[in-house]
C-alpha cells in the first residue's frame, strides 16, 4: 500500500511539475479547414488572446480535406503533450464518427479542453415567400404533393442532418437536396428549385439583416442573441428539437490532466475578455466556455445524437 502511495504521489507530482514548466516552446492549432470560414477566424482569436496569455506563440495550421477528418487524425496521432491542440467541431467530432465507417481516429483518442463558441442553424426562405411560420410553411409542404425541397451543403454536413431531424419530426414528405456549397444553396433558393435552405448562421448572417433573405427560425433551444426576433424550432412546435454548431479545443487523449487544465484555465480567461467576444458575435457565433469534462461528455451526447439521426434518416457510412 505504501509502495502505492507512493507512486501515485510521485506521479502527481510529475504531472504538477509539467504543468508549471509547460509551455516552453511554440503551440499548434490544427484546424482542419480552409482559412477565412468562421472555424478559422474563431480559431485565430482564440490563437492570439491564448499567445499572450501562455507566452508562447500559439501558432493556426490549416489542414483542410476529408471533412475535417485530417487535421483531427494529425492530432490523434501527436504526442499527448500539450503541444498539439485541434480546433474541435460538431461535424469532425460528433458527425463524423457516426458518418465514416473506417474513419482514421476514435472518439476515446480525444479529451475535450474547452468549449468555444456555438451557433444554430437556421431555417431560411427567400424575403418575398408568403409563409412567414414554421407552421405556414409545414402546412405549404404538406400540401405540395412531396415537391418541397430542404436545401444545404453535403450529405452529412450538420445542415444535411438538421434537415433530416426536421422531416422526421415535422412528418414532412420533402426532399433534402444536398449542394457543395453555401453559394450553391443560396442560388438554388433564389431560383426557386428549393423552397427553404438549412443553414449555418454566419454565412447567412448579412443577408437576413439585409433583408434579402428571412430567417423563419433557428435550430438552437434558445433564441439567438444574433437574431432576437426570430422563434426556435422548439417554440414553434417541434417540441425538443435542437441544433447547434459548435467549437471546442481538443487534445490526445493521454495528455496529463494538469496540462489540460492550464489550457482550460487560459482559455476561458480569453473568453472572458470582451475583445475576445466581440469578435466571436461579429460572425454570428456565442462565446461559451466549458471545463473539460463538460465537453467531452457534450461530444459523446452529440455522436449518440447523430447516429439515431443519420440511421433514421438511411444515410448509409461512407
Amino acid at each position: 500500500m505504501r509502495y502505492a502511495a507512493t507512486l501515485i504521489a510521485g506521479a502527481l507530482m510529475t504531472a504538477g511539475a509539467l504543468a508549471q514548466d509547460y509551455p516552453q516552446r511554440p503551440i499548434r492549432l490544427l484546424v482542419g479547414f480552409t482559412p477565412g470560414g468562421s472555424t478559422d477566424v474563431i480559431a485565430r482569436v482564440i490563437a492570439h488572446k491564448l499567445s499572450e496569455t501562455m507566452g508562447v506563440q500559439v501558432l493556426i495550421d490549416n489542414r483542410p480535406g476529408a471533412g475535417g477528418n485530417i487535421g483531427v487524425e494529425l492530432t490523434a496521432k501527436s504526442p499527448p503533450d500539450g503541444y498539439t491542440l485541434v480546433m474541435g467541431h460538431i461535424g469532425t467530432m460528433a458527425v463524423n464518427p457516426t458518418l465514416y465507417n473506417k474513419i482514421p481516429y476514435a472518439p476515446s483518442d480525444f479529451v475535450g479542453v474547452c468549449e468555444l463558441a456555438s451557433s444554430p442553424n437556421t431555417f431560411t426562405v427567400k424575403a418575398e415567400l408568403p409563409a412567414k411560420t414554421i407552421k405556414e410553411l409545414i402546412t405549404q409542404a404538406k400540401g405540395s404533393n412531396g415537391k418541397f425541397n430542404i436545401g444545404s451543403i453535403n450529405i452529412g454536413t450538420t445542415q444535411h442532418l438538421s434537415a433530416e431531424l426536421l422531416k422526421s419530426m415535422a412528418g414532412l414528405d420533402a426532399a433534402a437536396v444536398p449542394f457543395n456549397n453555401t453559394a450553391g444553396v443560396l442560388t438554388a433558393l433564389r431560383g426557386n428549385s428549393i423552397q427553404v435552405a438549412m443553414e449555418f448562421l454566419p454565412p447567412v448572417l448579412g443577408q437576413i439583416r439585409a433583408n434579402t433573405l428571412r430567417a423563419v427560425a433557428v435550430t438552437s433551444i434558445q433564441r439567438s442573441p444574433m437574431l432576437p426576433n426570430v422563434p426556435t424550432l422548439n417554440e414553434s412546435g417541434l417540441n425538443g428539437f435542437e441544433v447547434n454548431s459548435w467549437n471546442g479545443i481538443a487534445v490526445p487523449a493521454k495528455t496529463p490532466k494538469a496540462i489540460v487544465d492550464k489550457l482550460n484555465k487560459a482559455l476561458a480567461d480569453a473568453l472572458a475578455k470582451d475583445s475576445v467576444r466581440k469578435q466571436i458575435v461579429d460572425i454570428g457565433a456565442q462565446p461559451r466556455s466549458s471545463t473539460s469534462e463538460e465537453l467531452t461528455r457534450h461530444v459523446a451526447a452529440e455522436i449518440a445524437k447523430w447516429q439515431g439521426v443519420r440511421e433514421k434518416a438511411g444515410i448509409p457510412q461512407q
